[in-house]
């Protein structure tokens, strides 16, 4: 649910007014901003009266419906440029998971698509790619443009964990970026390291990172604490993705790792690696779930908080 306040018009605000027992018109005037605040007091909030999405969770009144989110739904554009036909499997398959990742590549999705039409690996993508940042600051005329790389339904490789369901039946998104960073050098293909300026950072083929882009995490993430910064126009571009999908395909997307999370902590849920307990729970994963020699997606503050609030 998204936080509603005083002025609103919507659905949202009606949900919040027949909890309180008040006057049900949709409109958040005086009397139902009174009304929150009075909750807010009786259940030691900071009487402020807004419903976010402490209140919301506290009152219980979330449901698993999706539409309930769709409101900024037309803000999203989805972009159509497929793969050749002979780079996917067509299909109409029941999609029942979400999995995130990134590409660690370049801020354009264009050309990670043509990449993975041109490749030799075989049928290898994820449906969705969201363009990111330029890793120098030139360009960033492709973050958070969300292109659709084969028709809904249709299903590439994208996990590396066999011909199971899962892989099947699941919805690939792929954000633009570089992942771990390295200070003062980088590795190469055969673990060279090539020491440049130690001040500065380095993604893993040696491009000096812009310092606004550079994530130093709280605990270290796969024995990484930095990272390639996911953009705040990919984040909120990537959340209005899943509430689409969610209602698309029918997942529960707050399932998963956003319920994981709640319970055990960022970094605790993004660690986790059980392929069996994916498959027993549908909903949204990171790619970290399924593969331990994996990074994507990594638990940046900003990501986690909107995991958290779908």
């Amino acid at each position: 649910m998204d936080t509603i306040n005083f002025g609103d018009n919507n659905e949202q605000v009606k949900i919040v007014q027949k909890y309180l027992k008040i006057k049900v018109d949709g409109i958040f005037g005086n009397q139902t901003k009174n009304a929150v605040k009075n909750y807010q007091i009786e259940n030691g909030f900071e009487p402020n009266g807004i419903v976010d999405s402490k209140i919301w969770n506290h009152m219980g009144i979330l449901t698993t419906d999706i539409s309930e989110n769709l409101d900024n739904l037309k803000e999203l554009e989805i972009i159509p440029s497929h793969l050749p036909l002979t780079e996917y499997f067509f299909g109409t398959k029941k999609k029942e998971w979400v999995f995130l990742h990134h590409t660690a590549g370049n801020n354009n999705p264009f050309s990670t698509i043509i990449n993975w039409g041109k490749d030799n690996r075989g049928k290898i993508a994820t449906e969705f790619v969201i363009g990111g940042q330029n890793i120098n600051n030139v360009d960033i005329k492709q973050d958070g443009i969300v292109v659709q790389a084969f028709p809904e339904g249709s299903f590439a490789w994208h996990l590396g964990i066999g011909n199971t369901d899962m892989h099947k039946n699941s919805v690939g998104i792929e954000l633009c970026n570089f992942g771990y960073l390295n200070k003062g050098g980088y590795f190469t293909n055969d673990n060279k390291w090539i020491h440049k300026e130690s001040n500065k950072f380095y993604n893993y083929v040696g491009m000096e990172v812009n310092p606004e882009q550079i994530v130093e995490l709280d605990e270290t993430f796969r024995d990484r604490k930095f990272y390639h910064k996911y953009s705040n126009e990919q984040i909120e571009k990537l959340r209005l993705l899943l509430l689409f999908i969610a209602n698309r395909d029918s997942i529960d997307i707050r399932n998963g790792l956003p319920k994981l999370i709640s319970k055990k902590g960022a970094f605790k849920a993004f660690e986790m690696c059980d392929v069996n307990y994916c498959e027993r729970n549908k909903g949204l994963w990171s790619h970290t779930n399924v593969m331990k020699t994996k990074s994507d997606i990594f638990p940046q503050k900003e990501m986690v908080d909107m995991l958290l609030s779908l």
